[in-house]
């Protein structure tokens, strides 16, 4: 089992978990260089985090993202009460906002596997799990990262989880954000992930129904435990 540190933070402001997100980054880094630089010094604990939290309204940009995705100018981001943020992960323009649940893993990969795409795909596949306790067929299109429904039905494909990460030295961070009870209307201002020929969705629109968000959690920890072999560290649990 590989010990993870839990925040559960709640609705936070994106720059605020951000910068979260850079000092936990920065500190595992910093743990793996001295006891890469100092063979024969006691060891420093090296360690991985995730982060859950949801957002008031927020686009961000991905180092790999086209500005023009934005189909708001400032007052249009002021009119609809919602920032943007021009971020360091991987991937192009995506919305956050209440009822969305974003998901942040701060991990050691070399305490799991130094491979980035199996990383990836075992998230996809634990929100995929997720999906099937709903009643709901998840899977992953080739070249597109996410977690799609009615994937191969041209017209029907619509995205439920997006997921854009940074990985450096073998630790990640940025992560997931699985539509739960989102307002989907945010979508229409942006042009979600680059592209323009498949659509949006979240648990509430399949489902008809909203969704309790504490039972959402608690059902993605149950995945995630199980997909990477977790066990979270309870006296770091951070609640608010």
């Amino acid at each position: 089992m590989k010990p993870v540190y839990l925040h559960i933070l709640g609705l936070q402001p994106y720059k605020q978990i951000w910068d979260l997100q850079e000092q936990l980054f920065a500190d595992t880094v910093a743990a793996k260089t001295f006891n890469r630089d100092n063979p024969d010094s006691p060891k420093q604990e090296v360690k991985s985090h995730l982060i859950l939290c949801q957002h008031p309204h927020v686009y961000t940009l991905g180092n790999s993202g086209d500005m023009k995705n934005l189909l708001l100018d400032e007052q249009g981001l002021e009119d609809a009460h919602a920032e943007f943020h021009k971020v360091n992960r991987g991937g192009d323009m995506t919305y956050h906002g209440p009822g969305q649940l974003v998901g942040y893993p701060i991990f050691d990969l070399d305490v799991f596997y130094t491979d980035i795409h199996k990383f990836l795909r075992q998230v996809e596949f634990a929100i995929i799990d997720l999906l099937d306790h709903y009643g709901l067929e998840g899977d992953t299109i080739e070249g597109l990262t996410g977690v799609w429904l009615d994937k191969g039905i041209p017209g029907r494909e619509r995205k439920i989880c997006a997921i854009g990460v940074r990985c450096s030295r073998w630790v990640t961070m940025h992560g997931f954000a699985l539509n739960v009870n989102t307002d989907l209307a945010y979508f229409n201002n942006i042009i979600a992930c680059g592209i323009q020929d498949k659509g949006v969705t979240s648990l509430q629109q399949e489902l008809s129904r909203e969704i309790p968000m504490q039972e959402v959690q608690d059902l993605l920890l149950e995945k995630l435990i199980a997909r990477f072999e977790l066990e979270f560290k309870a006296e770091e649990v951070v609640r608010t």
